[in-house]
């Protein structure tokens, strides 16, 4: 099977470590896996590009200050549509020098940190309603059951990765107790339908570099949506650079203000200073903060300042 191969740059410094440990533990089962080739951990996926499906590895040079690309026969014909989602899932293309100006000062140690973005933005959507109110491993399980019931068969040479994402077309047409089966509790339920349905009809986009204050309002206005799930959303699929989930409980434990008497008012005059970078503080937030408090992803009932 032929494969074509890319060596993508990245601005150096760039967290390759940081990128690699986030993806590690957000891979879902049927979809993603890591696998071991000449000497290097390759984040291997199927993928769907309209007509086109395949698959992709890839897999971080610190030496070579690049990201090495393989991409399967049957992606090939989209690689317009797929190198720069690749280059925006790794955050290849950030300005590490303007955002450490602003953000090292208050996050030392954290040079060269990116802001892991998606392939696919409804795919991203899905996963961040199914992380609601469970730690990062329940959502995962529970992705790859949606995975292995809803996702499309594809072929690969890697036996952890089999199937597609499902498509919106396939969610919005999903029935109630088919996903409680698959142990998806009936907010998320209905968020999944509502989500995938304005997205089969081309109501909602979720394309890098989409407006995101119109884009998080059509995500708020869907059932079981609330401010934390549209701002990790425009974060990480809209590439929202001063996206702010005020009311992250992990967020404000690790800004020390969860303790104050409207802890997301407290975090957002925390956050002025990171200006217009307020997204990359997030993330840094999260990961240099104890283990116990980024374990689970918090309910959007928190949400509110």
């Amino acid at each position: 099977m032929p494969i074509t191969t890319f060596d993508l740059p990245w601005r150096a410094p760039y967290d390759a470590a940081g990128m690699q440990y986030f993806f590690d533990r957000h891979l879902v089962p049927g979809l993603e896996a890591v696998v071991q080739d000449a000497g290097r951990a390759w984040t291997t996926r199927a993928l769907a590009l309209g007509a086109h499906r395949g698959w992709l590895q890839f897999a971080f040079d610190p030496d070579g200050g690049q990201v090495l690309l393989r991409v399967s026969e049957g992606l090939a014909p989209a690689l317009a549509l797929l190198l720069p989602r690749v280059r925006a899932l790794l955050d290849l293309d950030a300005d590490p020098a303007a955002i450490d100006a602003v953000l090292l000062p208050h996050f030392p140690g954290s040079a060269g940190a990116r802001v892991p973005g998606s392939l696919d933005g409804f795919e991203l959507a899905v996963r961040a309603i199914l992380g609601q109110q469970v730690t990062v491993a329940a959502a995962h399980t529970i992705a790859g059951r949606l995975v292995a019931r809803y996702g499309d068969p594809v072929e690969t040479p890697f036996p952890g990765v089999s199937r597609l994402f499902p498509a919106a077309a396939a969610l919005a047409a999903a029935d109630g107790d088919a996903l409680g089966g698959l142990g998806i509790v009936r907010q998320r339920q209905a968020a999944i339908v509502a989500l995938a349905r304005e997205v089969a009809e081309g109501r909602i986009g979720l394309q890098p570099g989409d407006d995101p204050e119109p884009a998080m309002a059509a995500l708020r206005a869907l059932p079981g949506i609330g401010d934390w799930t549209a701002q990790y959303i425009a974060l990480r699929a809209l590439r929202w650079a001063d996206a702010f989930p005020a009311g992250d409980i992990a967020l404000q434990k690790a800004l020390g203000v969860r303790g104050a008497a409207r802890p997301a008012l407290a975090a957002i005059a925390a956050s002025q200073a990171w200006r217009p970078w307020r997204g990359y503080a997030v993330l840094r937030a999260w990961y240099g903060a104890p283990a116990a408090t980024i374990a689970a992803v918090p309910s959007d009932a928190d949400t509110t300042p």
